[in-house]
């Protein structure tokens, strides 16, 4: 039943009352929860201790450990000018470069869970950076050969930077970042700027060229120029990529940041980007911009600023300061304000002076004397003082193999990275052979190393003129370790590794190898054979080395390998000279070394050890009539099938018109149509049909007028000269291109048909490639040629026919040598080649004698042995050289031949001087064996029909390829170039006895189980 109406009425007010006050009580709580969040916003604003409390609990969870073997989840570096620059963002690349090259990771930075996480969102990955970093390169005993910082001057802590400019740069960029009062403040984040910057940020929306003053604080500032792509801001997200970055480094040591707050101030004024400057390339930080901009001294500039201010002082003060400040405001656009004769810096930094003096910042003494002070840039960098060549030439090659071997771009580039680089060089054995090399240039040296004497120096040679060059390798570890190389040139030049120098008798190594090489297939083919079976093969008749093999496998009763080795060595050559050699496409004729050898007959081995030319001209003539068997077949076939002479002639005449046009094109491709007319009738005898052939040959269009013209000029003086105008037409009617041929035009005229024809094609295409010159003149060099073909040449046919043959046959002599690390692509096609024609490197031959002395196997030759990246950051890669299986390359009873020659050649030959051996550091006596060589280069000048007119020594060398125990090996070179090469006579003599003089430098090496930080790891 309802209540009655009268009471219903009278309860309806004080409902009504009671909501309107539970309405009120909501809103005054929702005010007072307002009112507190605000209050606490506004107090963590001030305090920053709630973001305090977790980015330090956070931050206590970021690390990084350095592991065994490489990291499975391996931390990315950004892509900043910083990361890039110290190498970090390129680790991935360098890891894949280094491990196809035989490295492996030996250790690897591992993150936390909490690093980890950092990375997946997109942070800069936090840990205390270096500010300073560079490459470091090591001997084997951890002795610094080398080390380069940048940036290259930097401040060490917060007491060290001069307080004025610690205050000019907070009042500049950063006013509250040092306030003692907040223990706890975040650094990456100024809230009131930051709210400024968004306001002008909306104000552009609508007016695009209202100001935009940022809102970066120097954390953030830090974390774009360094980690930031291009050191920009792109975008929203970037900025906001930055602050939170920057947060969570603030905050790695604990919750107060004051000494991170301090050391921003330390990282900004040394990571500050400030443009770049030729030959110094891009300057970072405020110590090197001094140096760069104003050329001050680092510690000159921070004592005076250190100092109290004073009147005696002051001047030097202002200007010191007043550069300091220059260069914090120039890091805003510092490709603008640092240019030479550019008024714009001095007026903002003046405009700045009067703002700092106005705050109180700076003394008004300081201010007015700094006003006065002009800003003057300097006008070139502070040249480095020029360090010699010769000292740094290890070095050298060490820092060119990492360019190499991590893909970098240059050696600017290479010494920017934080990399530690252990090498296999010993830099005290080095630096004491290098001393002992260069004390040779003098006249007190050479004496002291025994070099002046017999086949060495006169005693009125200059010794000052002559370059030693020394390689030393250790075979160990199951790698070749380069333990010395250096040389005496004080130049770029690197003797052991550059250039093609002729070495003389140490070619006779590579010949002697290839000859036994040779004997060693000759003994897999013939040797399962029966003696019925062996006297079944015809060999060609030229194939001197098959008719012996097959001669002696039917005789003899030991079919082993070694044997028939042994009995290649004992053949026998004639050494005199007195024989036309018809080799490299022509007559040569050679000399021995000593005339005594001119009329004996020597067998292999002793022409080897007595260094006898004509026994291995005769030698290399064998050899190369073996390949020419090998590659074209019997020489029946390639002279008497007309099929194969046909293609062989083709292949002849295409080659050799090559050639030619290749040499015309250079000749005339750089002249105007006038300049190269000219100087074609520069070398044409001056009678009117030879000039009337050319002028029609060449511009066969020109018009009777420009023709009589040229005629007229190029016969002013002859007898000729009156000609008339009738014989004018009539030559210009006989000689036109359509009355003869172009091998008849080039007969007339007394001109190679070839150069007629680019002389012309140049005249009508001259912006034509030579690409584009032969493919055009392909029907010409076979009409040039055509007289080749016709049998009544057959003499010349065949001369052309086995010129091609033999050229195939080099090309597989230089296959083989390639193989066993000859440095060329080819070698010169000639019997010469067995003396030294072909050139070589030093160093290569220190390889190929470590082949023969490892049984026949090759080894990689090592100069570096571990590599540390990035030490003490998240991206910390270790990598150690891992030793690759021995690769076989020669056959080890050649190997063990030809160590025999070796030795042979100390012990009784041209290298006896060190028939006793070299000392170790314990009075042991160590063998050497060796080869020498005496090159004797030369530049001929010859005239038509082959007729010298002129010869000159380009250089003279004398080299030893030495081994020496059981475990070291390489070259010492002797080399002296024109114009003084003509004033020596020296031998390879003079490059044993350097060797020998070198032995108390070497001694330290020579210890067995020497204790060295380059080792390789066995795989």
């Amino acid at each position: 039943m309802s209540r009655p109406l009268e009471e219903q009425i009278s309860r309806a007010p004080r409902a009504t009352s009671a909501r309107r006050w539970i309405a009120w009580l909501f809103a005054i709580a929702g005010v007072l929860i307002c009112v507190v969040a605000a209050r606490m916003t506004q107090i963590e604003l001030q305090t920053s201790q709630r973001q305090a409390r977790y980015l330090s609990e956070l931050g206590s969870e970021i690390g990084f450990s350095v592991d065994d073997g490489p990291s499975a989840n391996a931390l990315q570096a950004a892509a900043g000018p910083y990361d890039v620059r110290l190498g970090y963002a390129s680790l991935p690349s360098f890891e894949e470069r280094l491990v196809a090259r035989g490295f492996a990771v030996a250790a690897q930075a591992r993150g936390t869970a909490a690093m980890l996480s950092m990375a997946e969102k997109g942070l800069f990955l936090p840990y205390q950076e270096k500010d300073s970093a560079g490459l470091a390169l090591l001997d084997a005993r951890g002795a610094s050969l080398y080390r380069a910082s940048n940036p290259g001057g930097t401040y060490d802590s917060f007491e060290s930077v001069p307080p004025v400019i610690v205050h000019a740069l907070l009042f500049i960029e950063d006013r509250n970042l040092l306030d003692e009062s907040e223990p706890n403040r975040n650094p990456a984040i100024d809230w009131g700027r930051f709210g400024r910057a968004l306001f002008d940020q909306g104000v552009r929306v609508f007016d695009k060229h209202a100001p935009q003053p940022g809102g970066s604080t120097l954390a953030t500032q830090i974390e774009k120029f360094r980690h930031s792509s291009g050191g920009r801001t792109a975008s929203p997200p970037e900025k906001l990529r930055q602050i939170a970055s920057a947060s969570v480094r603030a905050y790695l040591d604990g919750p107060q940041t004051m000494p991170a707050r301090r050391q921003l101030v330390v990282r900004y004024l040394n990571s500050v980007p400030l443009a770049a400057r030729p030959g110094i390339g891009e300057i970072i930080g405020l110590p090197d911009g001094m140096a760069a901009w104003y050329g001050r001294d680092f510690d000159d500039y921070n004592r005076i600023l250190n100092a109290p201010v004073s009147a005696e002082a002051l001047d030097a003060q202002a200007l010191a300061f007043k550069q300091a400040l220059s260069l914090m405001i120039a890091q805003r656009a510092p490709s603008r304000f640092l240019r030479p004769g550019s008024p714009e810096l001095e007026r903002r930094t003046d405009s700045y002076l009067r703002l700092l003096g106005a705050s109180g910042i700076i003394a008004p003494a300081l201010r007015d004397v700094a006003l006065a002070v002009p800003l003057e840039l300097s006008p070139a960098p502070h040249r480095r003082d020029a360090v010699s060549f010769v000292t740094r030439k290890g070095v050298t090659t060490l820092r060119t193999n990492l360019l190499a071997t991590l893909g970098v771009q240059s050696l600017y580039d290479l010494d920017r990275l934080d990399l530690t680089v252990t090498a296999t060089l010993d830099n005290a054995v080095q630096q004491a052979v290098s001393e002992r090399l260069a004390s040779a240039a003098t006249r007190d040296g050479a004496r002291d190393a025994g070099l002046i004497g017999y086949h060495m120096l006169r005693p009125k040679d200059d010794p000052s003129k002559i370059a030693y060059s020394f390689t030393l390798m250790e075979r160990r570890g199951g790698a070749n370790l380069v333990r010395v190389q250096t040389d005496s040139v004080n130049q770029p030049f690197d003797i052991s590794r550059s250039g093609r120098l002729n070495l003389g008798s140490t070619a006779k190594l590579r010949t002697v190898i290839t000859y036994l090489q040779i004997v060693a297939d000759l003994h897999a083919r013939f040797g399962p054979m029966s003696a019925a079976q062996l006297h079944a093969v015809t060999p060609d008749r030229q194939d001197a080395l098959t008719r012996w093999a097959l001669d002696y496998l039917s005789k003899t009763p030991d079919r082993s390998l070694a044997a028939m080795l042994d009995a290649a060595v004992e053949r026998k050559y004639s050494a005199s000279p007195g024989e036309t050699f018809y080799t490299g496409g022509g007559a040569q004729s050679f000399n021995n070394f000593e005339a005594t050898d001119n009329s004996r007959v020597l067998t292999v081995e002793r022409a080897f050890q007595h260094s006898v030319n004509l026994v291995f001209v005769r030698l290399m003539r064998d050899i190369v009539h073996y390949e020419m068997v090998k590659v074209a077949g019997p020489s029946s076939g390639w002279l008497d099938d007309p099929a194969v002479r046909h293609a062989y002639l083709t292949r002849f005449a295409d080659a050799e018109s090559r050639v030619y046009l290749s040499r015309f094109y250079a000749k005339y491709r750089l002249k105007t149509a006038d300049e190269a007319l000219a100087l074609l009738l520069r070398d044409v005898r001056k009678s009117p049909p030879k000039l009337a052939t050319v002028l029609r040959s060449v511009a066969p269009d020109a018009p009777q007028s420009w023709f009589d013209a040229q005629m007229r000029t190029a016969l002013r003086g002859t007898p000729s000269a009156s000609i008339t105008d009738a014989d004018l037409a009539k030559l210009y009617v006989k000689y036109g291109v359509d009355k003869f041929n172009l091998n008849d035009r080039g007969y007339i005229a007394s001109v190679h048909p070839l150069e007629l024809w680019t002389v012309n094609y140049l005249r009508a295409h001259p912006l034509a490639t030579l690409n584009d010159a032969q493919e055009a003149s392909r029907d010409a060099r076979v009409a040039v040629y055509s007289w080749l073909f016709k049998t009544r040449y057959r003499a010349t046919q065949d001369r052309r026919i086995r010129r091609m043959v033999e050229l195939q046959a080099y090309a597989e002599i230089a296959k083989s040598w390639r193989a066993l690390g000859y440095p060329f692509s080819s070698v010169t096609p000639s019997y010469a080649t067995a003396i030294g024609a072909a050139g070589d490197r030093p160093e290569a031959l220190a390889q190929l004698i470590g082949i023969v002395e490892n049984g026949g196997s090759g080894l990689a030759t090592q100069r570096i042995s571990t590599l540390e990246f990035a030490k003490d950051t998240p991206y910390e890669t270790h990598f150690v050289h891992v030793s690759a299986p021995p690769k076989p390359l020669v056959a080890p009873e050649i190997a063990s031949v030809v160590q025999r020659l070796l030795h042979d050649v100390v012990a009784g030959g041209t290298a006896q001087r060190l028939a006793a051996g070299m000392t170790s550091s314990d009075g042991r006596s160590l063998d050497v064996s060796g080869k020498t060589g005496t090159g004797d280069q030369r530049f001929n000048v010859y005239a038509r029909g082959r007729r010298l007119i002129e010869s000159r020594k380009v250089n003279r060398t004398a080299t030893f390829v030495f081994v020496i125990g059981e475990r070291f090996f390489g070259t010492l070179t002797v080399y002296v170039r024109e114009p003084y090469a003509a004033r020596y006579d020296f031998t390879s003599a003079l490059a044993v006895q350097m060797l020998k003089s070198l032995g108390p430098e070497l001694q330290p090496l020579f210890a067995d189980g020497q204790p060295l930080a380059a080792e390789s790891v066995s795989r």
